[in-house]
């Protein structure tokens, strides 16, 4: 009866720990997308971004310019982005806003790291920047 009872509480724990709150899975999405930087792959992070399907050829030009400087500018001032962390502070809900904030830290190549906050909403089950 003990054993039943131990293995009973086991899969309760674990079943627990192992379902994402909203926070953390918006956390993770950003963290996907600003990792399409580190590996070169604009385009990409570019379609993490809410409504990027409707966005006019130009302007969607101009943005995919704009994220390569970035880029660029993180290679010049920080030797590039070396790697992408969620933040102890996870993310944070407004649901006001219908918003989800993640905050994510940026490790650059030359050790040091800057915290950005993400702000993330969800359209159809994916989490998406705003």
């Amino acid at each position: 009866m003990r054993k039943l009872l131990f293995i009973a509480l086991t899969l309760l724990v674990l079943c627990a720990c192992s379902s994402s709150t909203p926070e953390e899975l918006a956390a993770r999405a950003a963290q996907d997308y600003y990792e399409c930087l580190i590996d070169d792959r604009p385009e990409e992070f570019l379609q993490g971004k809410a409504d990027a399907d409707s966005l006019p050829a130009a302007y969607r030009s101009q943005l995919l310019m704009a994220i390569n400087q970035y880029c660029a500018d993180m290679r010049d001032k920080h030797n590039g982005l070396r790697e992408v962390q969620v933040s102890e502070n996870v993310a944070r809900r407004d649901s006001s806003l219908h918003l989800t904030y993640a905050f994510l830290l940026l490790c650059y190549g030359d050790s040091t790291q800057e915290e950005i906050t993400v702000p993330m909403v969800e359209r159809d089950g994916q989490w998406l920047m705003k």
